[in-house]
């Protein structure tokens, strides 16, 4: 699982030397990694959650900020798109 903050900075430069780049592809920072998430030893009895989610044992979980939120789908909460992670070092 991996949470998207969608930002409204506007990126460097004007919008006219700004091109879309190719594949969908979309540039991110990198803000916070985390480790999977552990089931919670509550109130006994019950779960707080609502829905029981488990993490996968090795997962980690990436913050990412992603500045020109405009490039993003508008229907992206809809649970439709895959998301592919590809690293560069800066």
């Amino acid at each position: 699982m991996v949470d998207i903050i969608i930002g409204s900075i506007n990126p460097p430069g004007s919008p006219a030397d700004r091109t879309p780049q190719p594949g969908g592809l979309v540039e991110a920072e990198l803000l916070h990694v985390r480790p999977p998430r552990q089931r919670t030893a509550g109130p006994a009895g019950q779960e707080r959650r609502k829905q029981v989610r488990r993490d996968p044992p090795n997962g980690r979980v990436l913050t990412l900020m992603i500045a020109d939120g405009k490039s993003l789908p508008r229907d992206l909460d809809t649970k439709k798109y895959k998301v592919l992670v590809r690293f560069v070092k800066k």
